[in-house]
């Protein structure tokens, strides 16, 4: 196995905390906490549909930041705030990943306790072939 390498995906920080977007170790790509917020507006979006759709922009963006792509994506492990805020993944999921055959496992789990207004977040595990 290769050394740890820490990933950082313009356009997507975890603030001033001293955590990157994802890690990779050889093909492995684990993301830290994937959230739908808007940089340019400084917060997150009052819909769960707004902050879906950014959030998987922003997976994207952190993938292929890594090295990979949405169909090197192994799991998604999706957060919600309630579950009313499901309904607002599955647009985005088929988007993402449009073919039946060929999608990731997906968990989904509720977490009330999420800050400011986010009502959405999500972590990756993902196996790219390029290094």
């Amino acid at each position: 196995m290769t050394k740890r390498q820490s990933i950082f995906a313009e356009g997507f920080s975890h603030g001033a905390l001293p955590i990157p977007a994802a890690s990779r170790i050889g093909p492995f790509i684990a993301s830290g906490n994937i959230f739908g917020f808007d940089y340019a507006a400084g917060a997150h979006p009052e819909t769960a549909d707004a902050q879906a759709a950014l959030m998987f922009q922003h997976m994207q963006r952190i993938v292929e930041a890594a090295g990979g792509t949405l169909d090197d994506i192994l799991k998604v492990t999706v957060y919600v705030q309630n579950d009313s805020v499901r309904a607002a993944v599955d647009p985005e999921w088929i988007k993402a990943f449009p073919d039946p055959a060929s999608r990731p496992a997906r968990q989904t789990m509720v977490q009330a306790a999420m800050p400011g207004n986010r009502l959405i977040a999500c972590d990756i595990l993902a196996v790219a072939s390029a290094a």
